[in-house]
């Protein structure tokens, strides 16, 4: 019997390749599950997530633009009654404290220079606010707080150097997406539910997805969950966190999926401070430097309804910090 002889690569080539695959294999650790969900052939900026679901959000909608460059201009149109699209320009500076937001806003930055000192928005008893392109600075309670309030998006700001929370969503507020956001220069980032106790009003509530967000040593809250379930977390950058990554807590049920972590101890936590703990589901993270990702009760996690596009987990850090903050949309 005579034929050709298979083509295979030399011997050497064999095994460069499967020491590269190995190589790759290794980094991608904190896989409990495979998920076949397609990938992103490009990045999207377009609103995804929980901000999506029960009729979707969309802010001041088409609503004629108007540009602010005062703190009495700016007040006046966030309050006002009715869909407004609301352009900051250059430096205001808000009350000290928190300034109430109404519902169908818009409320976006010009250029990648407009900021937000000293105040904070007030996103409460209200629905379908967008906020976006903004750069919060020494903010002396909360940057953006979100109560009692449903279809809320948050994209594409700046945060740094804040007394407390970036960005805190809680007391039964639903429907929101926090995405291609840079915390650096602060502590305290995102907060999922404000108390162990407030589980009569969270549980079933709180329904939250982070994306695209580029977490730049900042120390803790990557989100800090309670009750919710299930939240998502894909695709994040996390640099340098010295305090933890995602911590799940109160039987929240967080799926932490293609994040990249580098030089990150605690990735991810399913318990911090006095708060029992939460349950997390871990698919396709990359690590580079970092601790082993905790993973709990992951049956316990629930699916995620919509549909999404999801970058490599590889190719996040580049993405993301080529992407993530003001100016970028």
């Amino acid at each position: 019997m005579t034929g050709s002889a298979p083509t295979t690569a030399p011997p050497r080539r064999r095994i460069l390749r499967a020491a590269a695959i190995l190589a790759a294999g290794a980094a991608l650790l904190a896989s409990s599950s495979v998920a076949f969900v397609p990938e992103a052939s490009a990045y999207t900026f377009a609103l995804q997530g929980w901000a999506t679901q029960g009729g979707g959000t969309t802010g001041g909608g088409s609503a004629s633009p108007v540009t602010v460059t005062t703190q009495s201009a700016l007040i006046s149109n966030i309050q006002a009654n009715g869909a407004r699209v609301i352009k900051v320009s250059g430096t205001i500076a808000l009350p000290s404290g928190m300034t109430k937001v109404a519902a169908n806003k818009t409320i976006i930055g010009v250029g990648s220079g407009a900021t937000i000192t000293t105040g904070g928005f007030n996103i409460a008893s209200v629905s379908n606010v967008i906020i976006r392109n903004i750069n919060f600075k020494n903010w002396t309670d909360d940057a953006i707080n979100v109560q009692y309030s449903t279809h809320v998006w948050i994209d594409h700001n700046n945060f740094s150097n804040g007394y407390d929370g970036a960005v805190d969503i809680k007391r039964a507020s639903d429907y929101v997406t926090v995405s291609w956001n840079r915390v650096f220069n602060h502590d305290k980032s995102f907060l999922l539910g404000h108390s162990d106790d407030n589980g009569a009003e969270d549980i079933g509530k709180l329904r939250v997805t982070y994306h695209h967000n580029f977490f730049d040593g900042s120390t803790q809250r990557h989100p800090r969950v309670r009750f919710a379930n299930p939240v998502h977390v894909y695709n994040n950058y996390y640099r340098g966190n010295s305090g933890y990554g995602v911590a799940s807590t109160v039987n929240a049920g967080v799926f932490v999926q293609r994040n990249y972590f580098e030089n990150v101890s605690k990735p991810t936590v399913a318990q911090t401070g006095d708060s029992p703990a939460g349950n997390l589901k871990l698919d396709g993270n990359y690590l580079t430097g970092s601790g082993t990702p905790v993973s709990r009760n992951p049956g316990s996690v629930a699916a995620i309804p919509y549909s999404y596009t999801l970058d490599a987990a590889a190719d996040i850090k580049s993405i993301v910090t080529a992407y993530a903050g003001t100016g970028k949309i």
